[in-house]
């Protein structure tokens, strides 16, 4: 269930509003005359946010470069070709 505060209360009840957000890892909504305002999170949360968004974005480009190109890689071929890049990558700091 959604935390919901009138804006007022980042003033008022900041502290309260603050342990909120990191015992529960969740937003809190504020509202200014009755309307969505802004939200609040902790700092752990939005990064997590981040890095969940920049990882669906991966995907779908993937998803996309998938459906324009006819070749598919085996599991095989994908994990020769890895080892290859880090052995290669190895033997370049030598």
């Amino acid at each position: 269930m959604p935390y919901i505060r009138p804006v007022s209360d980042l003033r008022n009840n900041f502290a309260d509003i603050s342990r909120t957000v990191h015992e529960t890892a969740e937003p809190v909504f504020l509202t200014k005359n009755g309307y969505g305002d802004m939200v609040v999170m902790s700092i752990e949360a939005y990064e997590r946010k981040l890095f969940e968004s920049d990882i669906y974005f991966k995907l779908k480009e993937a998803e996309l470069e998938a459906k324009s190109k006819d070749k598919r890689l085996s599991h095989e071929e994908v994990v020769s070709d890895l080892r290859a890049r880090v052995e290669k990558k190895v033997e370049d700091e030598v």
